[in-house]
């Protein structure tokens, strides 16, 4: 991924045409006196003028009728001056001579009069303000009377004390630039510095001296507002930057790959987000940030293109593996060695389980063919014992009608009889055993009364055979001699003892031995 380009928002500010612009375009601009030129005239027609291009943006006008005493009645006209050229004294001191425009600020008459008062006009129509304990010359108004000729003027400075005021409001903004400051600062400073107008120009530049104070304080509170942000900006960066790097020490074996992809895609909008809308960092501290951040990015992305060849490479082998497993299973899949063929697909899917992941869609169609083979086994190892199951049933019933017949043979009384069921058990024995395989469930109830009967006919066998053995009569012959004379001895010491819990305990082995002859004899 290349390394973006660090594109911080920029501003936009309309503070200076805001702060600075005259309240109406067609007004007259005060940074500088303006200059007139009188060219020739008939008697009696109107006052043409040329203004200043850089402070007016039309051609002049005639004086509206509403700037005049009265709409309906004009007043009379001056005499027209001597045709001359103006000199370049005339171009320096007389200011431009600008038709009346309706002010884009209403004024109240109180406002008006009160910046009149600092003005005069004489017989010539020069108009001149009060500055301290001078008076200087500001302009003139031909063709109107003294009074609009004030008025005018004093507009003028009601307007210019409105930039300042505007100014005043601007400066409590939060968006405001430090460059609007000062450019703002500087224009306001022009045209305070020798206005042509009529009012409170002390007053107007001691709010000028204020504002630029104010300025001064405003621009130093957004330094330390732009540090500030700057450092947060910094700080907020730098801990996606280690978040990322962060993820970079942490891979090893048990990486969750796609996840941690994730997380460094999360990062990398993080970043582009934070480029938006944060405040620009200085070039030098945001590369070396984000050459941090490109090189956590490439560390992942060199570990994650080796795991991926590892990756392939055992998933080739996985593959290799698993058909040959297919191969074996394909190969026996049609044995009815039963037993033994099922414990070989049973190694076989060992096998196929520890051979591990060879891709999902390899995966699926490798385990699709090997279970094809399972199943050919499989089913018709099941078909078998559906039908050995039936054969089983029917097994069942032969051998509970056998067993009818065998319980039949029993009780026997003597020896005699028990010869005889001996030999019909042992036939019954004989069909029992071809029949072959029952239910598994079924097989040890039939057999137990099975056993049943044969132990019931060995009992009364074992017992003739006691009774005719010679060897056992010896046997129980001496045993009882024993007994007898062991009974002797036990009564000589019982009469002996004086003890009586030594007594008392002889007499118990007495009575047990008794026992033992009674059951022999």
């Amino acid at each position: 991924m290349a390394d973006e380009q660090v594109t911080e928002p920029q501003n936009t500010n309309e503070s200076n045409a805001q702060a600075a612009k005259p309240a109406a375009d067609a007004q007259a601009s005060a940074t500088s006196k303006p200059v007139e030129t009188e060219a020739p005239q008939a008697p009696g027609a109107p006052v043409a003028t040329k203004v200043d291009e850089a402070a007016a943006p039309a051609a002049p006008e005639a004086p509206k009728a509403s700037d005049t005493p009265s709409a309906a009645t004009p007043a009379p006209a001056k005499p027209a001056p001597k045709p001359h050229v103006p000199s370049p004294l005339a171009f320096a001191k007389k200011p431009a001579k600008h038709p009346v425009a309706t002010p884009a600020h209403t004024y109240s008459e109180a406002d008006v009069k009160a910046a009149e008062a600092f003005g005069r006009v004489d017989d010539k129509g020069t108009v001149y303000v009060k500055e301290g304990e001078t008076e200087r010359e500001v302009g003139e108004f031909p063709g109107a009377t003294n009074e609009e000729a004030l008025t005018l003027y004093a507009r003028r400075y009601l307007d210019l004390k409105a930039k300042l005021d505007l100014f005043a409001t601007r400066l409590k903004a939060a968006n405001i630039k430090p460059h609007e400051i000062d450019e703002s600062i500087k224009t306001l400073g022009e045209e305070t510095a020798s206005p042509a107008i009529v009012g409170d120009i002390a007053a107007l530049k001691a709010q000028y001296e204020e504002l630029k104070k104010a300025g001064e304080t405003k621009k130093n509170e957004l330094a330390e507002a732009r540090k500030a942000a700057l450092e947060k900006a910094i700080k907020e960066r730098t801990a996606i930057v280690e978040k990322a790097e962060a993820l970079a020490n942490s891979l090893g074996e048990n990486t969750n790959w796609r996840s941690t992809a994730d997380k460094f895609r999360s990062l990398f909008e993080q970043w582009q987000e934070h480029q938006r809308t944060s405040i620009r960092i200085d070039k030098p501290t945001a590369d070396a940030l984000w050459k941090r951040f490109s090189a956590a990015r490439t560390t992942f992305n060199q570990h994650r293109r080796k795991w991926a060849q590892a990756r392939d490479a055992s998933r080739e082998e996985t593959k290799r593996v698993k058909e040959e497993i297919i191969k074996e299973a394909n190969e026996i899949k049609d044995s009815t060695d039963w037993g033994a063929t099922s414990h070989q697909f049973n190694e076989l899917m060992d096998r196929w389980k520890a051979a591990g992941r060879a891709g999902r869609k390899e995966d699926d169609e490798l385990w699709a063919r090997f279970r094809e083979a399972c199943d050919v086994f499989f089913n018709a190892r099941q078909a078998d014992r559906d039908q050995m199951s039936s054969n089983e049933k029917d097994n069942l019933a032969k051998k509970e009608e056998l067993l009818k017949k065998a319980e039949a043979l029993v009780p026997v009384a003597d020896e005699k009889a028990a010869k005889k069921a001996r030999q019909a058990l042992a036939n019954i024995q004989d069909e029992w055993d071809q029949i072959g395989y029952v239910p598994r469930e079924d097989m040890h109830r039939i057999e137990s009364r099975l056993d049943a009967v044969d132990n019931k006919i060995k009992a009364v066998e074992q017992a003739a055979w006691q009774k005719s053995d010679p060897e056992a009569d010896a046997r129980v012959s001496s045993f009882e001699t024993q007994l007898k004379a062991q009974l002797d001895e036990l009564d000589a010491k019982i009469a002996a003892e004086s003890d009586p819990a030594k007594k008392s305990k002889l007499e118990s082995e007495k009575a047990t031995k008794e026992q033992w002859l009674n059951a022999v004899k």
